[in-house]
């Protein structure tokens, strides 16, 4: 009789679940491409919208498919009235992340029918999930304090409309570049822990915006996406620059986790760090600087100096929070507006797990006991 061994890893780290062209990561060189596409690249040349193209259909768009596209979701950008009047029921102390899942959700009760196989459902789905998310987000922001939501701008492009529905006022056209090209940064990372559980959900055929709702509550815990709020806390708690080493220090000493710093693939710094940092000196060259800038640069030379021989360095969380703060955009936000870049990358991994899809169905390594005798509740009772 053959024994077969199984090797455990926890977490599943560096076990292939698939094999995929949307995404290509190169983490002792510091490399990021979108379907073979410098990420350096994109973020100059190209929108978010035009990377989100690229990344769902596998090719760079013409001009006029690129147009089409954006007007398509310029078009859908209106969220249904009775998904905003159950947004309004939401009690106003609920985390936007858990707002956000929900409405999602909630959006496939208005598009149930599951024709996977139709590659026009397919579209009208991509169009309705990138355009209805940023609307959602803006509209849970204004409803927990009291206000109606602000209708989107047809004449806006997608980062600033996003950005003017927040408050209502136009952004300035730098604020607008630096916000898309922040998205086009987050839309896409590889098989990290929302893509693999949106690939699970899509692997059982359910329809996209389930899918989309089950990434969404994956990227909220604090250990994926809820950590660039953690690093705008932890600046503020330093609160000086004469305070990194001492705080850094007791880090050290306990061995606790910084956050913004270290990725599980990276071992240089995070090529999307090195972007998010240039976008934020460009903001405050513009806009005045930001107190916790300072604090930032002289916690990543420390980190650096202390464990740059263990490939800790900063990651996409350590910048981002910063650019953020100053376009206007709340702390607790900061992880929507993660998942307004990220829809991009789930529903390029959705449309390649449907070309070839098998449902996933991993096994374990049992680690109980066997043969337990049952105990009546008399008997237990006694116990």
């Amino acid at each position: 009789m053959s024994v077969v061994c199984i090797e455990f890893k926890p977490g599943l780290e560096g076990v292939p679940a698939t094999q995929s062209s949307v995404s290509y990561v190169d983490g002792q060189k510091g490399i990021l491409e979108y379907r073979g596409i410098n990420i350096e690249e994109l973020a100059k040349k190209s929108s978010f919208l035009e990377a989100a193209y690229l990344l769902i259909w596998g090719n760079l768009p013409t001009q006029e498919e690129l147009q089409s596209f954006e007007q398509e979701i310029c078009l859908n950008r209106r969220i249904k009235y009775r998904i905003r009047d159950m947004m309004k029921c939401f009690p106003e102390t609920g985390h936007p992340m858990d707002a956000l899942q929900t409405s999602a959700a909630a959006l496939g009760l208005f598009y149930s029918r599951r024709a996977l196989d139709n590659p026009e459902y397919i579209r009208k789905a991509v169009v309705r999930l990138l355009a209805n998310i940023p609307t959602m987000v803006a509209a849970f922001e204004l409803m927990r304090k009291g206000n109606d939501p602000v209708k989107p701008r047809d004449d806006l492009g997608y980062a600033a409309n996003f950005l003017y529905m927040l408050n209502e006022r136009e952004p300035d056209p730098l604020a607008a570049k630096v916000f898309d090209i922040c998205l086009t940064l987050h839309a896409e990372h590889t098989i990290n822990a929302s893509t693999f559980s949106a690939m699970v959900t899509a692997s059982t055929l359910t329809d996209p915006y389930g899918v989309i709702a089950s990434a969404v509550g994956t990227l909220a815990g604090p250990l994926h996406g809820g950590a660039n709020e953690d690093v705008i806390s932890m600046l503020s708690e330093i609160g000086s620059v004469e305070n990194v080493k001492p705080y850094l220090k007791r880090c050290f000493e306990t061995k606790a986790k910084i956050a913004g710093f270290g990725h599980r693939v990276y071992k240089v710094k995070d090529p999307r760090a090195i972007i998010l940092q240039e976008l934020a000196v460009d903001l405050f060259e513009k806009f005045g600087d930001d107190k916790y800038y300072q604090i930032a640069l002289e916690m990543e030379k420390v980190v650096e100096e202390k464990l740059g021989h263990k490939g800790i360095y900063p990651n996409v969380d350590f910048y981002s929070g910063l650019v953020y703060r100053k376009l206007g955009i709340p702390s607790d936000l900061f992880t929507p507006v993660f998942a307004i870049a990220r829809v991009a990358g789930w529903l390029a991994h959705w449309k390649e797990q449907l070309a070839a899809n098998r449902i996933f169905r991993p096994t374990q390594i049992y680690s109980g006991d066997h043969n337990i005798a049952y105990t009546s509740l008399e008997e237990r009772a006694l116990i």
